[in-house]
């Protein structure tokens, strides 16, 4: 290990030397506040760039260790620090070069606080300090060039300089908001309590009264600011809870089994599925949705035409298909709109787990913390992602196709069974049937993006006005089978020497020669979730891909390792760009692969 001044030289002494010298300056570095790691050093001014780390000591930090006591805090807090860091970064660092030069960036992030592999609080062993954290704090450089040639003095102002001063204003404690950051954490905390609080209450999720559930746009995330409506419980489904730290709370609980969410168009129906379908997530203080918290197993499901299914057994929904194609074993590589949601419904269950009679009680770890119950998928479906034929088949369309004739057994028939065979609730937005009056145990209404309970209404209007059809989906759910993957169809190589993975946005996925679509996976939210997937998917296929081990099973054990020691066991080197995905997500991409191939259990 050298220090700061023999860095600065060294960097001097580079300078208009060819850009791939700046690989003399991989190592360690002793500045006077913190230890600053050169990981890796790109080899030219337009590749990706350097990684880099600084290591702030607890003495210098002084992050009171009150603000990371528990998991659910310490997650929070190496957000908050990540998203200062990106702050500081931002104000300093200057252009300088070509390429990517000058660039000193973290992990892009959004509105949730997800576990990330960007910051990590160090405790001190020191006893005159117990009280007392440091900071490790990844981040990416691009070393300055000109053309090809390195910019020494422009890469020792950068390095010696601006990387201690954003520092200094970012991590270490005294230079931070302290009221702000405690509200961070504080805010996360809460929201894993309440989640966790679910099941105890027979609830699936809750709203937040005063939640604000509109977004700016369909690419901005961010709260609608002007004339957003502030949610308002209906006063028979509130409930309330008494928060760790914010204290009493009330809103909207949606109970476990069937709930319909109805109304008129733009009434707020998708905006609230979709702040339910992300409040699997905690999200940061002015989000608006940061107390809308949901099952952690909730799965959105929609149709998805032109995805490759593979070796799946949709016979619950789809059956005696023409030229006797077989639903048991389900392949195509082109699926329809119903064959791919009936697809993404069972992967959701294949994946999912739930305790079996006499067995010892599944404990789950999500965000961070243990969840003692049953890992069951709760459904969410918007009939506008929905296909038709696979959601309703109506009276008259009952008596001009027999059903002997019609291979698909409509969701409506089969929500029911999900929930009273299998333990699977579902929600679903409906406005164009009243179909699912009959089915459903709780209605809710979407009214100017106000609530309302017009369960008793739905029934009264079923009961009146009864339409007659007949039920088609037999007497229960169906099996549930288990799939094998056959290790040699998942190669990220695919005939290359090194393992080839891209990530664009959230997406599309590059593994090997293919290109994963994930597009409808819809509860993939950060850029670093699907980088730490894609490097998951490659540890699956060398840890525990034998040709014997269930798709869940492999899932299992990956998870299990990631909670035991890291994100980091994802990668040969430490990753400041990782973020923590869940079980459903990464199967929803090995799922996705059009080379997969596995055979029945």
């Amino acid at each position: 290990m050298t220090n700061k001044e023999s860095l600065q030289r060294h960097l001097l002494q580079l300078d208009n030397r060819g850009y791939k010298a700046y690989k003399d300056i991989q190592g360690s570095y002793e500045f006077s506040e913190f230890t600053l790691i050169i990981d890796y050093v790109q080899g030219d001014p337009f590749a990706s760039p350097s990684k880099f780390r600084v290591i702030v000591p607890p003495n210098i930090a002084q992050i009171p260790r009150e603000v990371f006591n528990s998991r659910s805090r310490e997650i929070a807090l190496r957000d908050y620090l990540t998203r200062q860091f990106d702050k500081a970064a931002h104000s300093i660092s200057s252009k300088r070069g070509t390429g990517k030069s000058g660039m000193i960036a973290v992990t892009r992030f959004g509105q949730e606080v997800l576990e990330r592999t960007s910051a990590f609080i160090i405790s001190s062993n020191t006893s005159d300090i117990e009280d007392l954290g440091g900071v490790e704090l990844r981040f990416a450089v691009g070393l300055p060039a000109g053309g090809r040639s390195i910019l020494g003095r422009q890469a020792a102002e950068m390095l010696c300089e601006d990387i201690p001063q954003i520092v200094s204003n970012s991590l270490k404690y005294s230079h931070l908001n302290a009221a702000e950051c405690r509200r961070h954490v504080e805010t996360v905390e809460d929201a894993d309590w309440l989640r966790q609080q679910l099941a105890e209450k027979g609830l699936v999720a809750f709203v937040a009264e005063g939640s604000i559930l509109p977004r700016r746009s369909g690419v901005d995330n961010r709260p609608l600011l002007n004339n957003a409506v502030a949610f308002q419980s209906p006063p028979s489904l509130k409930v309330e809870f008494n928060c760790p730290n914010r204290g009493l709370i009330s809103g909207m609980g949606i109970p476990a089994g069937i709930t319909l969410i109805v109304g008129g168009g733009y009434h707020g129906k998708s905006t609230l599925l979709r702040a339910i379908e992300l409040g699997v997530y905690n999200r940061i203080p002015g989000d608006g949705r940061e107390f809308v918290v949901t099952n952690p197993a909730a799965v959105k499901i929609r149709a998805e035409d032109g995805r490759s299914v593979a070796g799946v057994d949709i016979s619950p929904f789809i059956n005696h298909l023409p030229q006797g194609r077989d639903t048991a074993q389900f392949y195509t590589e082109n699926a329809s709109g119903s064959t791919s949601q009936a697809a993404n419904i069972i992967e959701a269950l294949e994946v999912g787990r739930r305790k079996k009679e006499g067995t010892t009680r599944i404990l789950t770890r999500i965000h961070g913390l243990i969840y003692e119950e049953d890992l069951v998928p709760v459904l969410l479906v918007d009939e506008d992602t929905a296909a038709t034929n696979f959601m309703i088949r109506d009276r008259r369309m009952q008596e001009l196709i027999a059903k002997d004739k019609e291979p698909i057994t409509p969701f409506i028939d089969k929500v029911k069974q999900l929930y009273a065979d299998c333990g699977v609730s579902t929600i679903l937005v409906m406005g164009g049937s009243g179909d699912y009056f009959d089915v459903a145990d709780t209605v809710i209404s979407m009214d100017n993006f106000q609530a309302y309970n017009v369960t008793e209404k739905a029934k009264e209007i079923a009961k009146n006005y009864s339409i007659s059809r007949a039920a088609e989906g037999g007497e229960i759910f169906g099996e549930i089978t288990q799939r094998v993957p056959i290790p040699a169809s998942l190669d990220p190589s695919r005939g290359r020497r090194d393992v080839r993975l891209k990530v664009r946005d959230v997406d599309e996925l590059a593994f090997g020669t293919e290109d994963i679509d994930l597009g409808a996976v819809e509860q993939i939210v950060d850029s670093g979730q699907l980088r730490a997937i894609a490097a998951a998917m490659v540890y699956a296929k060398q840890q525990y891909m034998d040709g014997k081990r269930t798709l869940s099973e492999i899932i299992d054990l990956v998870m299990a390792d990631i909670d035991a020691r890291g994100m980091d066991i994802l990668s040969p080197f430490p990753e400041g760009d990782f973020a923590m995905f869940r079980r459903f997500e990464l199967a929803a991409a090995i799922n996705r692969l059009r080379s997969l191939s596995v055979v029945a259990k």
